[in-house]
C-alpha cells in the first residue's frame, strides 16, 4: 500500500527581523518580557528564541508570528517584509485563521485551504467580493492574491482587440466591481485603443497593446468610473 505524501509545508511568513526589533525597542521591552507576552497568547518560547527571530537566525511560524504581533501591540502587517502579496499572507496580516475566512466567504474549509496552497482562488463573484472585504483588499491586491492576474491580462487584451461586451461577466468574476462601473471602464479602454491619438497608431495599423500597459490603465479607468458613478 502506497503511503500518502504529507502535505507540503507553507512557505515562511514574510517576516521582518528589523521591524520586530524596532517595535520591541520602541516599547522598551526586554526579550524576556516579549517571551512572557507570547506565552499570554499561547506560544511558549525562551527569550533566546525572540532574539533569534530578531537576528534573522529563525523565522516564526504562523501562530508564532501572530502571537508576536500581539505581544508587541502592533498590526501583524507591520512585521512583514516584503508587504503581503499571497492570499495566506494577507490572511495572516489580518490575524485570521483559515476557518474564519472560509466561513465568512461562504466556502468550505477544504477549498479555502486548497486556494492558499495553490495560490489559485476559484470562488464566484459573491465569494470573491466577500474575500476582499474580509481581508481588506483593494481590487488590484485581490487579483494578485487570488492568482488571477494572468486571466485579467488575457481578458483585457480580448476586450480591446474585439468586442468587450461578451467578456463583461467573466471579468466581473475576477474583478467584483459593479457591472455598470466595469462596463464604463471597459468601454473607455476599448475606445482608447481604437482612437488614433491613443496607443500611438490608428485602429488598422496599431499592434496589440502590451499587457503591462493595459492592466494599469484599466485600474485607472475603473477608479475614475467608480469615483464618478451614480453611487459615488
Amino acid at each position: 500500500m502506497r503511503r500518502r505524501k504529507p502535505p507540503a509545508a507553507p512557505p515562511p511568513v514574510p517576516f521582518s527581523p528589523a521591524a520586530a526589533r524596532a517595535h520591541r525597542a520602541a516599547l522598551g521591552l526586554t526579550p524576556e518580557q516579549v517571551a512572557e507576552g507570547l506565552a499570554a497568547h499561547g506560544v511558549r518560547l525562551l527569550p533566546a528564541h525572540v532574539l533569534a527571530w530578531e537576528d534573522g537566525e529563525l523565522r516564526p511560524s504562523e501562530p508564532e508570528f501572530i502571537a508576536l504581533a500581539r505581544a508587541l501591540w502592533c498590526p501583524a502587517a507591520q512585521l512583514m517584509d516584503p508587504r503581503p502579496v499571497r492570499l495566506r499572507d494577507h490572511r495572516v496580516a489580518r490575524e485570521l485563521g483559515q476557518a474564519a475566512v472560509a466561513e465568512r466567504t461562504g466556502t468550505t474549509l477544504d477549498s479555502y485551504r486548497q486556494a492558499e496552497l495553490t495560490d489559485r482562488w476559484d470562488g464566484d463573484e459573491e465569494q470573491t467580493r466577500a474575500l476582499a472585504e474580509v481581508l481588506g483588499l483593494d481590487l488590484p491586491e485581490l487579483v494578485e492574491a487570488t492568482g488571477r492576474r494572468e486571466a485579467l491580462d488575457h481578458l483585457l487584451r480580448q476586450c480591446v482587440t474585439g468586442r468587450w461586451q461578451p467578456h463583461l461577466r467573466a471579468l466581473a468574476r475576477i474583478v467584483p466591481a459593479p457591472a455598470d462601473t466595469l462596463a464604463e471602464a471597459l468601454a473607455a479602454l476599448h475606445q482608447e485603443h481604437h482612437v488614433p491619438t491613443h496607443w500611438g497608431a490608428t485602429a488598422r495599423t496599431a499592434p496589440p497593446p502590451a499587457t503591462d500597459s493595459l492592466t494599469p490603465r484599466f485600474w485607472h479607468l475603473l477608479a475614475t468610473a467608480s469615483a464618478t458613478g451614480p453611487n459615488s
